[in-house]
């Protein structure tokens, strides 16, 4: 092959790839597979390794990462990155508008304002000449920043090069955005750290800094970072009249940009954007810590001005802190209804996003053990949305020096019996299932919204009942008298009624409500929805054979392990027995809709399936509006392949098939990032 045939060919291999990682990490719909992509990247990388004085900085495949650094260089911004000047309250954001017409000696002026989120990160500039990335840089103090090129261009939503479209690209162009880590990306690279024994980290946005100040870049390319653009530096050559029409302009040249943004023509639509996201914030997959506020107009802002660091046509309306410092007072000890020794941190109060706390949960041994957490520590501590607050690390420079390392009791605290580890449990528990602290841990499960849904019976009803003798397990609740509740202190006739009252009304209820509130470990919501799929009543449940249970898809062995487990104890079976006895009956489930993605898909599955059944997988499609069968042919839209994939995988690519692995056939099911084309 001459050398104008491999040049063509590695050109069009890029300008393919990239196309595909706009269309993944900048669009959010990828029109190929996974495994379809690296296919061409690999064909990519064999072309630069065969033809290596061919290699540019700016190819897909530079992204791994380059030599390692031995220090930071500096770079100074072409515009200073300004920071921003903060609004705590809907005050200090009304504040902000009158400051503005001040400014312009106009109470009657019509502004329109830009409304993003905050996001909880790292700034980041971006230097584009002729098109091409050439440097990127930290803030810094603001006119020059730490030089992080080479990390940068390990990040898949950064490109390297502008796209071609209708706007021209500048000769020189200046992009300011934010470097985040997505919360589920976070959990698991902490999962990653403590695999290979490194400590976690503390919060997504210490994670990120900390992955784009590696002098490694190949470190940083194994970070998943993501960012969002959302500021101009400078643009030589292209001007735009609006925030707007720049936004409208970053995707178009290849930039991620945030889709919650909005522009609003008053402060009081700024306020009702502050008070959504404020409320709302838990709900995105990624941390924001407040809402930014900008005049939309170019010409506006220039006649605004800046201040020394901070611009006055721009304000951060900061949320209330999640996270923040206190010390720990004690550590208690809570037994759950499956015996779990819980350690509970007793806190020094202190208010975190609006709500006062005093306690955090320690999750077990391992837990306090990796993060060394001991009574007399200040610590920081998280709280998000209705999540339990946690501790997330020590400030070990504010330790006692005569500390002492917590250690769980090897006895329960409240029967006195011994508490053990089960194989690889990480959990310690009380073995002694008459416990009074697991009884009522188990009735209040029971009682729950989502389980039986017994309104009125709450903790300190069913610590005075179990307390009095009253009732021993969730059966006794429904041998309950209204008397019985009355002579309870602080109950009258009314609420002893309307508790009785809720208790009958419980009878009526779903099979898999009922199988939720027995409490049998590792049995969630959705899991005993499945079971209530398939078994139609607890005589068929009970009499189920482990190998029939691990057959049933999204059933594992240590799921179908619990389930035989639970009926094999002769107490559980009695008590079992005298719920349905006092009179407990099953009405329909609920069934949620399932969209019909499949609609007019045909489906053939071939190979050893590892994941599910062909039958399962043949219901999962027929389900979704599809249909399943033994034979390829032009008609088959996809073809799904197990291991040792034979004859009719090979038709599919002669006939030009789409081929899907399970994972992938399980990720459109799931709804994951991958699509049906």
């Amino acid at each position: 092959m001459n050398q104008a045939k491999i040049i063509g060919q590695i050109k069009k291999l890029r300008t393919e790839i990239e196309a595909h990682n706009h269309r993944y990490y900048v669009l959010d719909n990828p029109i190929i597979s996974d495994s379809e992509f690296d296919k061409l990247f690999r064909q990519l990388q064999n072309l630069e390794a065969k033809y290596p004085e061919l290699i540019s900085p700016n190819s897909p495949t530079q992204r791994v990462g380059a030599v390692p650094l031995s220090a930071f260089q500096t770079i100074k911004h072409k515009m200073p990155m300004l920071s921003l000047s903060n609004a705590f309250n809907s005050g200090e954001l009304r504040d902000f508008q009158q400051q503005i017409f001040r400014k312009l000696s106009d109470e009657n002026a019509k502004i329109r304002y830009a409304c993003e989120p905050k996001l909880d990160g790292l700034a980041v500039s971006l230097l584009y000449k002729n098109g091409q990335f050439v440097s990127g840089a930290t803030r810094g103090d603001g006119n020059v920043g730490e030089d992080i090129t080479q990390n940068l261009r390990t990040i898949r939503s950064i490109p390297l090069h502008l796209r071609e479209t209708e706007i021209p690209a500048p000769k020189m162009l200046e992009i300011r955005g934010e470097v985040f880590i997505k919360k589920g990306d976070f959990q698991k690279l902490n999962e990653s750290q403590l695999s290979v024994g490194d400590s976690p980290f503390a919060n997504p946005r210490n994670a990120a800094a900390g992955s784009l100040r590696q002098l490694d870049p190949k470190i940083t390319a194994s970070r998943p970072l993501s960012i969002f653009c959302y500021e101009v530096g400078i643009s030589d050559g292209v001007e735009f009249r609006s925030h707007q029409a720049f936004l409208e302009a970053l995707p178009k040249w290849g930039f991620a940009v945030s889709p919650l943004i909005e522009f609003v023509d008053s402060i009081g639509d700024v306020m009702k954007f502050y008070e959504k996201w404020t409320e709302n914030r838990d709900s995105l997959d990624y941390e924001i810590d407040g809402i930014v506020i900008k005049v939309d107009d170019y010409f506006l802002r220039q006649k605004l001005g800046v201040r020394s660091r901070s611009p006055r046509w721009a304000i951060a309306g900061k949320f209330p802190a999640i996270q923040t410092t206190t010390k720990i007072l004690n550590i208690s000890v809570q037994i759950g209804r499956t015996g779990a020794l819980t350690p509970v941190a007793e806190l020094e109060p202190v208010e975190i996003g609006g709500v006062i706390v005093s306690r955090a949960t320690l999750h077990n041994q391992d837990e306090i053990d990796r993060k060394d957490i001991r009574v007399g520590d200040t610590v920081f501590v998280q709280r998000a949305g209705d999540v339990i607050p946690e501790v997330v690390k020590v400030v070990l420079e504010k330790r006692q020096n005569n500390s002492q390392k917590f250690k769980l009791p090897q006895n329960c605290p409240i029967c006195n019996h011994a508490a053990i580890r089960e194989g690889d449990d990480a959990v310690l528990r009380c073995i002694n299932a008459e416990c009074p602290a697991q009884i009522k841990r188990r009735i209040e499960h029971f009682a729950s919204k989502n389980a039986m849904d017994i309104d009125g019976l709450g903790p300190k009803i069913v610590e005075q009942l179990v307390e009095n003798g009253l009732i021993s397990s969730v059966a006794d609740l429904f041998n309950l008298k209204k008397i019985d509740i009355v002579n309870l202190d602080r109950q009258g006739e009314l609420s002893a009624k309307n508790l009785i009252e809720s208790i009958e009304k419980s009878k009526n209820t779903t099979f898999g409500r009922f199988l939720f509130a027995l409490g049998i470990r590792n049995i969630g919501e959705h899991t005993a929805r499945i079971l209530s799929e398939k078994y139609p009543n607890v005589e068929s449940l009970k009499s189920s054979k482990l190998e029939e249970l691990i057959d049933i898809f999204e059933i594992g062995d240590i799921v179908a392990q619990s389930i035989i487990d639970f009926f094999a104890d002769q107490t559980n079976v009695q008590i079992v027995d005298a719920c349905l006895n006092a009179g407990i009956i099953w009405k329909p489930e609920e069934k949620a809709e399932i969209p019909q993605i499949f609609e007019g898909k045909i489906f053939v599955f071939t190979g050893a399936l590892q994941q599910f059944t062909r039958d399962q997988a043949k219901q999962m499609v027929r389900e979704r509006g599809g249909k399943a069968t033994g034979s390829v042919s032009k008609k088959t839209d996809f073809v799904v392949i197990g291991e040792n994939a034979g004859n009719k995988a090979e038709k599919a690519k002669k006939l030009g098939v789409k081929i899907l692995t399970e994972e992938e056939f399980l990720a459109i099911i799931n709804f994951v990032r991958k699509g049906i084309e």
